[in-house]
């Protein structure tokens, strides 16, 4: 669904750097475990940190290790968490990347999929800044929609799906404010665990 205001599509290049990101590289990846396997899967999530709070640095900054525990108390949880998405997708539809969407990001943690065990191996996390309570804002939606095309263009994306839907029991987000109507009617290949609650934002 493609708005005027939405940017053009976000080419994916050689290798696996969207050139039109910002790039803030993270230590937290590895080599997928299948070499030349093409990423399969997207995996969407939403983060704020300190929780509901927007802007700042601490969501960039636990993803290149650099986050100051001492900045607020619930980052005390975090503390030597090694985590990263390959995406971040801030409120003004900013978009950054951290890793290399060809390499296995660590951001779904203990995940399955369609039978296989450790999704980060097969998947592509986008992180949108939010929480399970807020809507996304609409240059978040354009700013996806643009990277979701250079992805589908650049790798063989068999389905796009939640963090919960991967997680289930384990994590809640992107939550029920996430628009999932919105992509299945442009035609992406969006599986949903539970459909019809998770279409509810």
């Amino acid at each position: 669904m493609r708005s005027d205001l939405s940017p053009p599509p976000f080419p994916v290049d050689a290798e696996g750097w969207v050139r039109r990101a910002r790039h803030c590289p993270s230590p937290n990846y590895g080599g997928r475990s299948r070499a030349g396997s093409p990423p399969t899967l997207v995996v969407i999530h939403s983060i704020s940190l300190p929780p509901g709070q927007f802007e700042g640095q601490a969501v960039e900054d636990l993803f290149i290790n650099r986050l100051d525990i001492s900045a607020h108390p619930s980052f005390e949880s975090l503390r030597d968490l090694r985590v990263s998405a390959h995406f971040l997708i801030r409120r003004e539809g900013t978009l950054t990347q951290f890793v290399s969407t060809d390499a296995c990001a660590w951001h779904a943690g203990v995940s399955q999929w369609g039978g296989r065990q450790g999704c980060n191996d097969f998947s592509i996390g986008i992180e949108l800044e939010g929480t399970d309570h807020t809507s996304f804002t609409e240059a978040q939606y354009g700013t996806l929609g643009a990277l979701f095309e250079g992805l589908c263009a650049r790798y063989p994306i068999q389905a796009i799906t939640g963090h919960s839907d991967v997680a289930p029991g384990r994590k809640t987000d992107p939550g029920p404010h996430f628009d999932w109507a919105r992509w299945e009617a442009s035609g992406y290949p969006v599986q949903l665990l539970c459909p019809k609650k998770a279409r509810s934002g």
